[in-house]
């Protein structure tokens, strides 16, 4: 939690997010996935200054609770001083006991994203998934309570004024607008109408901008002049003189089969599973982990 201190910017764990995408279609399936087609609603998680504060944090958990689709298990909430938002003991239940900073207690309206946050660890506990390393291991957490619908609240917790600033969670604003995005590209929401805090609202602008750049980059036919001349540059070289040639940095890669034609070898835009497929002009192919549709130009 960053409580009046600098706020990190950018996409510094960009690939880690889209790792964790790959992992979590991966481990819950496409059917899985769209279990969770849609957001949890403002209504839900509401939080007002009138509220009893232990019973009102009580039932945002168990609202969450059946939004992950977790048995119905008790959430116990507590307050108390400590460095970060929250923290939960990840026993094997039925209780499930969540500590909150003591912040909270006058910043009712943000309890719901460090619980979405907290209560998804539960989540992948249970599930069996987890990244090596703290760090990789919360920028799982934070895409998964993101991407399952949950997340954005904790985009919303992202405020600066003239005299403080907060934001949750570990990846950077415009990493959470990105993952907001993806989830809304495929789902067919429309996030911005919920967020109250403006800067949260910008992030998830930048966030889409990103996310709509990962479905125009080739050999995807929608790819822009530029990304297309390139591409046809390293083609020519691929073919002339060896796969897997190309500038460094590029989306994609050419692989020759021992037995069979050039290959291109690319991200799928909304799982970024790699695919390949010929080179051979214009392609459809199909994610077999995320099932999209790709209109490729190869």
């Amino acid at each position: 939690m960053a409580n009046g201190g600098p706020v990190e910017h950018g996409y510094p764990h960009l690939e880690t997010v889209r790792a964790a995408l790959t992992a979590l279609y991966r481990r819950l399936s496409y059917d899985t996935i769209h279990q969770f087609a849609t957001s949890v609603a403002p209504a839900d998680v509401a939080f007002c200054d009138t509220d009893d504060l232990h019973l009102g944090a009580q039932r945002v958990a168990r609202e969450l609770v059946r939004h992950y689709r977790l048995p119905d298990a008790r959430m116990v909430v507590a307050f108390r001083e400590m460095e970060h938002a929250a923290h939960i003991e990840l026993a094997a239940g039925p209780e499930y006991f969540v500590e909150l900073n003591d912040r909270f207690r006058t910043h009712r309206r943000d309890i719901g994203a460090a619980l979405a946050h907290e209560i998804m660890h539960v989540y992948l506990h249970r599930v069996g998934l987890s990244f090596a390393g703290t760090r990789d291991n919360e920028i799982l957490t934070d895409t998964a309570t993101t991407y399952l619908g949950a997340g954005w609240l904790l985009l919303d917790a992202y405020r600066v004024d003239g005299v403080s600033s907060q934001k949750l969670g570990y990846l950077t604003p415009e990493e959470f607008g990105y993952v907001v995005a993806k989830r809304s590209l495929v789902f067919g929401e429309d996030p911005s109408v919920w967020f109250t805090s403006a800067q949260a609202y910008a992030a998830y602008g930048r966030g889409l901008e990103r996310a709509r750049c990962d479905e125009r980059e080739p050999p995807l036919t929608a790819a822009g002049w530029a990304g297309r001349r390139r591409y046809a540059r390293d083609r020519r070289h691929a073919q002339g003189v060896r796969a897997g040639s190309g500038d460094a940095g590029a989306p994609y890669a050419f692989v020759r089969d021992p037995q069979g034609p050039l290959r291109v070898m690319f991200a799928c835009p909304t799982c970024r599973q790699r695919i390949r497929v010929p080179v051979r002009g214009r392609v459809r192919a199909r994610c077999g982990l995320c099932r999209t549709v790709l209109e490729c130009d190869t």
